[in-house]
């Protein structure tokens, strides 16, 4: 992505779809850039194991045409490997290159990679800046308030020096790296972030709604919203967004379109990874595609232990068959 392409994408106030790991493949990506996604980002990709040619890691760069903007975020504890895996990631053709500086898990933090960055500001910018010196791509970081309960988290100060280095774009996760996802994201702290740089600030943290979203730029002044544990519960929030930056009245989706989608997204996911690992592996996504159809409880709890294709397409083919029908019986009770 040219650097004029990159700021007329921060100009434009994208919501984004966030990194994550077993979530925002490119099957995913696919889904929710239909329903409205300005931009996305990739998996995290481990650059120890990219440097290593583990295929899981290399799958993770190989971005489709269509597959645009996307950004590849890197993870990783050790500076050199990090510029090495981003020269890699900027040869897949990314929009931009992302460095991980968020991630709590504790095999991942404690290693010094993701969060774990937020115990050493130092170490961190001066990382960010090596990435930034080694690639033509623009650069971003993801990451957190602070690492742990701080009364004075370090992201303020932390966003300028990253600004100063070369750094095109920050995201916030309004949480500290011990919180989790446990606790409020505290949208605050982002705008405090925006507030001393020039560069694009991203809000991300408890964003669900189209409606969080306008809350949320207009509480904290931000370039831009993530979404995350959001887009997996309703990928049509994206859609709603839209709606509601042209000032219309946001449609929620058909109990039949969450069906539908649900079944494109079980196929695409066993084109890509066959019927054995595709099937199951779309079970993480049952909750939202399901959540407010009629008999969608009792098919995601069946679903849940089924990992049959036939029977998963006949289930959800004989309850969409069922959501249709009643649909017109209620249509046509109101004519």
């Amino acid at each position: 992505m040219s650097s004029d392409a990159f700021t007329a994408l921060f100009a434009a106030k994208p919501v984004l779809l966030a990194p994550m790991e077993d979530v925002s493949d490119a099957i995913f990506r696919r889904i929710c850039r239909q329903l409205g996604a300005d931009a996305c980002f990739t998996e995290f990709v481990n650059v120890d194991s990219l440097l290593l040619g583990c295929s899981r890691s290399e799958r993770k760069l190989r971005l489709e045409e269509d597959d645009q903007p996307t950004a590849i975020q890197i993870y990783g504890a050790n500076p050199a490997r990090l510029v090495e895996a981003a020269r890699i990631a900027e040869a897949a053709g990314p929009a931009f290159i992302d460095i991980n500086c968020g991630c709590w898990v504790p095999r991942i933090a404690r290693r010094g990679a993701g969060a774990g960055w937020l115990r050493d500001p130092d170490a961190m910018v001066a990382m960010a800046e090596q990435v930034v010196r080694a690639v033509s791509l623009p650069v971003t970081v993801k990451t957190r308030i602070g690492w742990g309960p701080e009364d004075q988290m370090p992201i303020v100060e932390l966003a300028s020096r990253l600004e100063q280095v070369g750094v095109r774009a920050l995201t916030v996760h309004c949480r500290t790296a011990k919180m989790g996802y446990t606790g409020t994201a505290d949208w605050r702290w982002a705008g405090l972030a925006q507030a001393a740089v020039r560069m694009p600030v991203v809000v991300n943290g408890d964003i669900r709604t189209a409606e969080d979203v306008q809350r949320a730029l207009a509480e904290t002044g931000c370039a831009g919203t993530m979404l995350g544990r959001g887009a997996i519960e309703h990928p049509w929030v994206f859609r709603e967004v839209k709606a509601l930056r042209e000032g219309r009245s946001p449609t929620p989706p058909t109990p039949a379109e969450r069906l539908r989608l649900l079944r494109e997204h079980l196929l695409a996911n066993v084109a890509v990874r066959k019927p054995g690992w595709g099937v199951p592996y779309t079970r993480r996504y049952l909750a939202g595609y399901l959540r407010d159809v009629e008999g969608g409880a009792a098919l995601r709890a069946h679903l849940n232990t089924s990992g049959d294709l036939d029977d998963w397409l006949e289930r959800i083919t004989t309850l969409e068959a069922r959501v249709v029908d009643s649909a017109r019986g209620g249509a046509h009770l109101a004519g």
